[in-house]
């Protein structure tokens, strides 16, 4: 792990995050910037600002890593709080509104030269 960003009390549901951040994960860094820039779902904007973030992150931290080396190794969703709203609704009654919300981390990493990524191995 090389640099982390972390996105809190995003104010889109955790299903909705998921769908875009299951595409981007394990991606190069500019393929996945591109991915997300050209993506028709509004969390995609924000998802793009976290991604810069963690760039960003990488290349000031103690190690300078090149941004051209770097991919998604690790992005995942958590459940944030959730606000409760009421509507009004025939006869007194009232229907709950949940207008969930997330947290998201993006970890980023570099590609290793010449083995596959992740894996250690054996001589």
């Amino acid at each position: 792990m090389i640099s982390i960003a972390k996105l809190r009390y995003l104010k889109t549901s955790p299903q909705k995050t998921r769908l875009v951040v299951d595409q981007i994960r394990n991606r190069g860094v500019e393929d996945a910037l591109s991915l997300l820039r050209n993506h028709k779902r509004a969390v995609a904007r924000d998802l793009e600002k976290l991604l810069r973030s963690a760039v960003a992150n990488a290349s000031v931290g103690e190690q300078r890593v090149d941004p051209d080396n770097l991919y998604v190794s690790k992005v995942f969703v958590d459940k944030g709080p959730t606000q409760k709203r009421i509507r009004h609704r025939a006869m007194g009654r009232v229907f709950q509104i949940l207008k969930r919300s997330c947290h998201v981390t993006v970890e980023l990493d570099t590609r290793r030269k010449g083995g596959s990524m992740g894996t250690s191995e054996s001589a």
